[in-house]
C-alpha cells in the first residue's frame, strides 16, 4: 500500500479522510497547524461535541485498531516544513516509529481556512484567508518541483468556485470557438466570496505547476458536504475488545469528525438539523432559490480515495465536479422541517435579510459525471440519511449554543 500524506488532517473532511485509508493499510502521515480549532475558540462559536487532540485522536486509533497514523502539528505556510515531507527531515510530533515512511505517493490537500464567511468578517480575516490558502497551495507546488514531480496531488476545490453562471457547468473545462480557430481553457470562474476566490488561485497555481513542471493532479470541485458518521468513526464502539481492554477505552464520539453548526464553519444541512432540534427558526436567506450540489461525507471520502486509485497522468491537471445532487435551500429547509415534524419537532423556517452578495434565483445545471464513472456509489439525501442526523445531534442537545448559531456577517 501506498505513502499517503494528509495535509490538513484534523479538520472535518481531514480526519474522517485520515482514517480511511488508514483503515485500508495506507502508511498515512497526516498534517495540521489547528488552524480551525484556534479560529472557533478566537471567534466563539459552537462545535456539537468536545474532540480530543490530533495525537490524541492518532494514540486511539492506534488502541482500537493497531494501525499507526504518523502525526505533524506545523503551519504548512512555513516552506520548510512542507520541504520536509519530501526531503526525509519531518519531525513527527506523534509516531509509534518515527522513522522516515518516504516520499509519498500521494498528497491530499485539505489545508485551507475553507469558510467564506470568515473570509469577510473584516480585512483582518480576509488577510488571513488569504496569505494561509495560497501559501500553502504554492509551499506544495514547489516541494513537489524540488523533490518528487510524480507525487499525485488530490486537492479539495470548491463548486463555489464557477459562481451561478447562465450556462450549463462543465467539469472543470470549456472548448471554445473564437474567430475561426477553437481550444480549451478553464471553465470561467466568479466567486462569490474571498475564501472561494483563493480556491480559484489554487486552481491556477497548479495548472501553473502543470504546465512548467509536469505535476500530476485531481483537482475536486466539491460542493456542500453534509454528515457526521463514517464507517471509521464508529470503530469504537463496535469493538468488544482491544488488546484486552474493553471497546469503551474510546467514548462513542471521539473518532467523530469536528461537527459545526455556527453561520462560519458549520456547512448548511448540518445547521439545519442543529437548528431543528433546538427550536431555532431555519435561517433560509432571502427568497431561498440559491442551487447548490451536494454530497455526503462518505461520498467524499469516496471521492478522494478513486481518485487516488485511478491518479492523474503526468502533466495533467484533471478536475470533476464532486457532487451527487442538487438542491435550492428552500428544497434543504422544507427537508429539515418535514423530517423534524416526523420525530417530534417543532421546526420553522425563517426567510432572514441575505447578509450575503448573491443571486438568489438562478440557473444551475453542473455535470458531475466523472467520479460516478469511477466508481463512486452515491449516498443520497433520503428521509432515513436525515433522521440519523436528527439521532445523533438529539444526543449532544443540551450542549448546543443558541447564541452562536447566526452572526449576520454580511458582504
Amino acid at each position: 500500500m501506498s505513502h499517503i500524506l494528509i495535509l490538513g488532517g484534523d479538520g472535518y473532511l481531514g480526519w474522517p479522510t485520515t482514517m480511511y485509508f488508514s483503515n485500508r493499510g495506507h502508511d498515512v502521515t497526516v498534517v495540521d497547524n489547528y488552524f480551525r480549532r484556534n479560529a472557533c475558540t478566537e471567534l466563539d462559536v459552537g462545535m456539537l461535541y468536545p474532540v480530543p487532540s490530533l495525537m490524541e485522536r492518532a494514540k486511539i486509533w492506534y488502541e482500537l485498531t493497531g494501525k499507526e497514523i504518523k502525526v505533524v502539528i506545523g503551519d504548512l505556510s512555513d516552506p520548510e516544513i512542507m520541504r520536509s515531507f519530501f526531503s526525509g527531515r519531518v519531525e513527527y510530533s506523534w509516531a509509534v516509529d518515527k522513522k522516515f515512511t518516504g516520499i509519498p505517493e500521494t498528497v491530499m490537500h485539505y489545508a485551507e481556512q475553507p469558510s467564506g464567511p470568515y473570509s469577510l468578517i473584516n480585512y483582518k480575516y480576509a488577510n488571513i484567508t488569504l496569505t494561509n490558502n495560497l501559501l500553502v497551495t504554492n509551499n506544495l507546488i514547489f516541494a513537489l518541483r524540488d523533490f518528487s514531480r510524480g507525487t499525485h496531488v488530490v486537492h479539495i476545490g470548491t463548486m463555489g468556485e464557477y459562481g451561478t453562471p447562465n450556462i450549463d457547468i462543465e467539469e472543470g473545462w470549456l472548448e471554445i470557438e473564437h474567430k475561426g480557430r477553437k481550444d480549451k481553457f478553464l471553465y470561467p470562474r466568479q466567486a462569490s466570496s474571498l475564501y472561494h476566490t483563493t480556491k480559484i488561485m489554487d486552481t491556477d497555481l497548479m495548472w501553473f505547476g502543470v504546465r512548467m513542471w509536469d505535476l500530476r493532479i485531481t483537482d475536486l470541485m466539491q460542493g456542500p458536504v453534509y454528515g457526521i458518521e463514517t464507517e471509521e468513526s464508529e470503530i469504537s464502539s463496535q469493538r468488544s475488545e482491544v488488546r484486552g481492554r474493553t471497546a469503551g477505552r474510546a467514548d462513542s464520539h471521539e473518532l467523530r469528525t469536528i461537527f459545526n453548526y455556527d453561520e462560519i464553519f458549520g456547512t448548511i444541512l448540518n445547521r439545519f438539523v442543529v437548528q431543528g432540534v433546538v427550536g431555532y427558526p431555519l435561517t433560509v436567506y432571502g427568497k431561498g432559490g440559491q442551487t447548490r450540489g451536494y454530497l455526503n461525507i462518505n461520498d467524499t471520502l469516496q471521492c478522494v480515495h478513486m481518485s487516488e486509485k485511478a491518479p492523474a497522468q503526468q502533466g495533467e491537471l484533471r478536475i470533476f465536479n464532486q457532487i451527487m445532487e442538487t438542491f435550492s435551500v428552500n428544497d434543504l429547509a422544507e427537508k429539515t422541517q418535514r423530517i423534524g415534524k416526523k420525530l417530534g419537532y417543532d421546526v420553522r423556517i425563517d426567510h432572514l435579510e441575505n447578509p450575503r452578495k448573491e443571486a438568489e434565483e438562478h440557473y444551475y445545471n453542473p455535470a458531475y459525471r466523472g467520479l460516478l464513472d469511477l466508481g463512486v456509489k452515491p449516498h443520497y439525501l433520503t428521509d432515513e440519511m436525515m433522521e440519523e442526523m436528527f439521532r445523533v445531534v438529539e444526543k449532544h442537545k443540551d450542549g448546543i449554543r443558541k447564541d452562536v448559531i447566526f452572526r449576520g456577517i454580511k458582504w
